[in-house]
């Protein structure tokens, strides 16, 4: 089962991106399974990896909570994309700002998050499964 870290500072500035994935890079050099999620609209860690078309692009955790606000199915690749350091990562994009937004009015909103990472864990495939850490 994996391993939970969130890096989150409510001010802009501090170096949560940086240290997101320095951290995800670090732990991967120790021969750890590492998936991280990039949770900021700006994609600065998505970019970090390069990915920088993000905004252009549906597969991203914009798409995810959507499909968790609207109870659509989650694909079973949850929109994963791999990287030269061995990190599996889920990229972020600008839309992320509005399904914030979205979040206001959602029922058990502190819980949405959930719903695609533990996606299939009673089966014992999901995310929490295949990876030793999740890193937001």
């Amino acid at each position: 089962m994996a391993k939970i870290i969130s890096v989150v500072n409510k001010k802009g500035g501090t170096g949560k991106s940086a240290c997101a994935a320095n951290l995800g890079v670090g732990l991967a050099l120790m021969n750890k399974k590492v998936l991280v999620v990039d949770a900021d609209p700006q994609s600065d860690v998505s970019a970090g990896f390069g990915f920088r078309d993000c905004d252009n692009s549906n597969e991203t955790l914009t798409t995810l909570m959507e499909m968790v606000l609207n109870d659509e199915d989650i694909p079973e690749d949850c929109f994963i994309q791999h990287t030269e350091e061995g990190i599996d990562i889920i990229c972020s994009n600008i839309g992320l700002a509005g399904t914030e937004v979205q979040l206001v009015n959602a029922m058990s909103r502190e819980f949405c998050h959930r719903g695609w990472v533990w996606h299939k864990y009673k089966n014992r495939s999901g995310l929490f499964y295949k990876y030793g850490l999740l890193l937001f």
